[in-house]
């Protein structure tokens, strides 16, 4: 009989946290993970509003860029790090606090319920607190990085996941900034057949009805997506083979672990019902 695989525990997760400029919430962030899983690093991509020095009395280990490298320079440190701390799984988590540490214990879980994914902490609850505007590109993005994967994603824009350490450990991944994490989905899922699986989680944005405050995202949606999209593309047509791809997409659609049963939207549904009305 094969053999199960052995539980992962808190104490077997490193959180990676990149940060940039985050002074104005990474203590709390921080200390919220210090609360979940007892070793936590921050990557400080060149900041220079004292970052660092808001984090310096708290157990963490700190590693600094002289200067900005980008995103996928401080996850790619910081899964080197955190490997090299024995880490079993990496949870990353943005350092902007539009995360909460407290669903690490169900991103975990569902790590357990689903041996080898990668779990997606997916923005599908309470999703009228994000823009609309980057509420739709997200979702045009999952249905991008599907001809990717080959499979439905929900929300691979998400910055807070659980990695296996064998797909943190994937060497040549290319791409910087924040196609490295678009990218790390294909190459797991080309290179180890690994798949996704996304638990809901709240998203957290300034609101005019609320008094919490976030800085400005480095996410520049434009931007970015077209990077994205044009990292994917290319790479679709270079392996050729878009029929099959077509077909193992509709055959394998987003996975989805949603343990407290709570009602969701579909996947790209609203997306979709934009392009119906005329409104996008």
């Amino acid at each position: 009989m094969p053999t199960r695989p052995v539980r992962l525990t808190r104490d077997d997760l490193v959180v990676v946290i990149p940060a940039l400029n985050e002074a104005l919430r990474i203590r709390e962030v921080v200390s919220g993970a210090l609360a979940e899983c007892p070793r936590v690093l921050v990557i400080d991509d060149g900041s220079d509003d004292g970052t660092a020095e808001r984090i310096a009395d708290l157990p963490v280990t700190v590693l600094r860029h002289a200067a900005r490298m980008g995103k996928g320079a401080s996850l790619r440190d910081g899964f080197a790090a955190a490997l090299a701390m024995g880490a079993r799984a990496i949870v990353t988590m943005d350092g902007d606090g539009q995360h909460l540490a407290r669903d690490i214990p169900r991103l975990l879980a569902s790590a357990n319920r689903h041996p080898g994914h990668v779990v997606i902490g997916a923005r599908l609850r309470h999703r009228s607190q994000q823009p609309l505007q980057r509420r739709l590109a997200n979702e045009f993005a999952d249905w991008g990085i599907a001809w990717g994967t080959g499979y439905g994603v929900a929300d691979s824009q998400s910055g807070q996941r659980l990695y296996p350490a064998e797909v943190a450990a994937l060497g040549e991944v290319p791409g910087e900034d924040f196609v490295f994490e678009a990218q790390i989905l294909i190459s797991a899922a080309q290179q180890l057949g690994t798949r996704c699986v996304s638990v809901p989680i709240e998203s957290r944005y300034q609101s005019v009805h609320g008094d919490e405050q976030f800085r400005a995202s480095h996410f520049k949606p434009l931007r970015d997506f077209s990077r994205i999209t044009s990292h994917i593309v290319s790479g679709v047509f270079r392996r050729g083979s878009i029929p099959a791809m077509f077909r193992s997409i509709r055959a394998n659609p987003a996975l989805i672990d949603d343990a407290d049963g709570m009602p969701l939207r579909e996947p790209g549904r609203e997306a979709l019902s934009a392009l119906d009305d005329g409104t996008l």
